[in-house]
């Protein structure tokens, strides 16, 4: 029988390791890629495509190295734990030569249309016209895996700014920032405190005279490094820390975060204090700089704007500003999928999606989006466990529910969605498709037979049991059963805080050994003193009130 045809729409990230996917469940990939290269939107370009994603020249990843690898291929140990867009593209390139993916991408061809079959319901295939060169070309294939992401079409919500039109400075998209040179000198407003937003306001800060960060409702700030100066989410993003999001009240643990959080720099004093107190597991702002901007004077936090004048802007508290040289607008990004014709609607920035990877009105589960998710957490890892789920769904080795089941499960999301709006998260666009990313993988590596087993591992590997629940949830926990087990994930998982010290250690200061024991302790003794923070708050009811 002939392998079964897969159109990959976009080389980047998600369309990467989707390539893999494909080849390692014996499928034929065909990836189509618009630009001459892959990486999607971590491959910095001065003058980017117009439909392709785009950074500015100094972006560096907020999820740490040991947290976004492939779950088969680690990230190199001298790496930085947070690696500059060019090192990822680096990383990039050692995956796709090592899995030898290069060759089954078509580069500078654009995907025009792909449309259903007349035979769809008994076939599933699909007609899928590219160009390339102005010369359009039809192939048919069994399935899709459309990768293109979700940060290629600006969000501009100029018609919430009365008066923008007339005004004379320059405005612009944070997608069409590069470098701050041109800035120098010039007094600027940042629209928008997300990660975008509060980056540009401290790079722009280096080189113009004054920048004014204006927020709606304000952000929890996180630092990358966190405890001993790990990376923050491999503290954070843990089953452990799951674990006691279930077993301690919801509005302890917020309380106990906003005190740390606020032992580093008073929210409400630096003007950032958020509307919603729930930190756990709202989507804070991760920026090591803002806070140390603000106190110098070089950042003012301002609020939202009502209105533009000709010259400047007025607040919503009624302050002004005139002068102003320049407003960047870190508004976030829609998504469209215009070659997909009727297939698929979005509306309001949303797509009805099984677990956010299948449409369910098809005949055939033929068709995917990868990568179409904003986590708490790296995307990488997401994206690939979903184009392996996928690829096991088009060979008929994982089965779909019905699709009244999978329109009653997207329904209840959507409904758990709006109540989160209203006091976890703020209305925009991401959180349209926002996920907590161990809740989500662990969904997905069930539906695909790769959640690990604690349990067993308790009982048969207590070394690796205890490393995989106290230690960082990382991707190759996925690889240690089930379909596409690696024989290296033990290793990989038992190792992989001696990778996150290695590129720290550019300097002799004695014999560092680390003990393994180290952490667990340092758990253990947390989680006990929760447990008692956890009996007083039950017996202290005038506690209720105050936190």
């Amino acid at each position: 029988m002939a392998k079964r045809r897969v159109a990959v729409i976009g080389a980047g990230v998600c369309g990467l390791s989707s390539i893999k996917c494909c080849l390692d469940e014996g499928l034929e990939p065909t990836c189509f890629e618009q630009s001459g290269d892959i990486g999607g939107l971590w491959r910095f370009e001065e003058f980017p495509e117009r439909d392709r994603a785009s950074i500015y020249k100094s972006v560096i990843i907020n999820s740490s190295k040991e947290m976004m690898c492939f779950s088969d291929f680690p990230i190199p140990a001298e790496f930085p734990n947070f690696m500059h867009n060019s090192k990822i593209m680096e990383y990039f390139r050692m995956y796709a030569e090592h899995f030898d993916l290069l060759k089954y991408i078509h580069f500078k061809t654009t995907v025009v249309t792909v449309a259903k079959r007349l035979d769809f319901p008994i076939t599933g295939q699909w007609d899928v016209v590219t160009e390339t060169e102005g010369k359009q070309e039809s192939a048919i294939f069994d399935g899709v895996m459309v990768c293109t992401g979700h940060h290629t079409n600006a969000h501009l919500p100029l018609d919430s700014f009365p008066g923008i039109e007339k005004f004379t400075g320059r405005y612009f998209h944070s997608r069409d920032y590069k470098s701050p040179q041109e800035f120098s000198g010039k007094r600027a407003i940042v629209i928008g405190i997300g990660n975008s937003g509060a980056d540009l306001a401290v790079e722009l800060s280096h080189t113009a005279e004054q920048v004014f960060l204006s927020t709606r409702q304000g952000a929890w700030i996180v630092k990358r490094t966190g405890e001993d100066g790990y990376p923050s989410d491999t503290a954070y993003i843990t089953h452990y820390m799951e674990f006691l999001r279930c077993i301690v009240p919801l509005s302890l643990l917020n309380y106990l975060a906003e005190k740390k959080l606020n032992a580093n720099f008073n929210h409400e004093i630096y003007g950032l204090q958020p509307r919603h107190r729930l930190i756990i597991p709202s989507h804070p702002t991760v920026s090591d700089g803002l806070p140390n901007r603000i106190i110098s004077g070089k950042v003012l936090v301002k609020p939202n704007i009502r209105e533009f004048t000709n010259t400047g802007a007025i607040f919503e508290d009624g302050t002004r500003e005139e002068d102003i040289d320049v407003v960047v607008f870190a508004t976030g990004y829609s998504f469209s999928f215009p070659f997909l014709e009727d297939c698929i609607k979005v509306v309001e920035n949303q797509v009805s999606l099984y677990k956010y990877v299948f449409p369910p009105h098809l005949e055939k589960p033929t068709l995917v989006f990868i990568g179409l998710i904003q986590p708490l957490g790296s995307i990488m890892p997401i994206a690939e466990l979903q184009g392996r789920w996928a690829t096991r769904v088009f060979k008929g080795l994982n089965q779909l529910p019905s699709a009244s089941n999978m329109v009653a499960d997207i329904t209840q999301k959507r409904e758990e969605m709006a109540k989160r709006i209203h006091f976890r998260y703020v209305k925009s666009p991401r959180h349209t498709i926002q996920v907590d990313y161990i809740d989500y993988m662990d969904e997905v590596a069930c539906l695909t037979g790769v959640k690990p087993s604690l349990l067993s591992l308790f009982l048969m590997d207590p070394k690796l049991a205890l490393e995989v629940f106290f230690g960082p949830c990382t991707p190759y926990q996925y690889r240690l059963r089930g379909p596409g087990k690696w024989d290296g994930a033990r290793k990989a998982i038992l190792t992989q805080r001696e990778r996150i010290i290695k590129p720290l250690k550019t300097r002799a200061v004695g014999d560092y050994t680390h003990h393994t024991l180290g952490p667990y302790l340092f758990m253990i003794v947390c989680a006990i003193t929760l447990f008692v923070i956890i009996f007083s708050y039950s017996l202290a009811p005038s506690l209720n009130g105050y936190i």
